[in-house]
């Protein structure tokens, strides 16, 4: 390893970059996330329950076409990284969007067709 100093094009840009990149945890809990939201499985599950704001296991299974143990392992996982959350109505529990940011993203990357639901997340 070189005991120089590293040689810069553009300082001010390079302190940007640091100050913006900040905290590494942060980075590291984002990339985690990322890839908990990368999985297509987990992802249309998001998607669902976004549009429909709040969705019992059995229904997400009948939209996804997975099963309903597949269904409750994935948000399982995804409650773990608090993406969605979950309350009892009655005997059946109902899953909804837990994180604004997954909520803003689905806005970015699929925008609501006409006529769909699922405005704001729930707390």
């Amino acid at each position: 390893m070189s005991t120089e100093p590293q040689r810069l094009i553009d300082p001010d840009r390079v302190a940007a970059a640091v100050a913006g990149l900040g905290d590494r945890a942060v980075i590291d809990e984002w990339a985690e996330r990322f890839a908990v939201v990368g999985d297509p499985s987990r992802l249309a599950l998001l998607v669902s329950i976004h549009y429909a704001r709040e969705i019992s296991v059995t229904d997400l299974a009948a939209v996804t076409g997975m099963t309903d143990t597949a269904v409750s392992q994935a948000l399982r996982l995804l409650r773990a990284h608090g993406l969605v959350t979950a309350h009892r109505d009655g005997r059946v529990v109902r899953y909804r969007l837990a994180d604004a940011t997954v909520h803003e993203l689905i806005h970015r990357v699929r925008p609501h067709p006409p006529g769909a639901a699922g405005d704001a997340v729930e707390r």
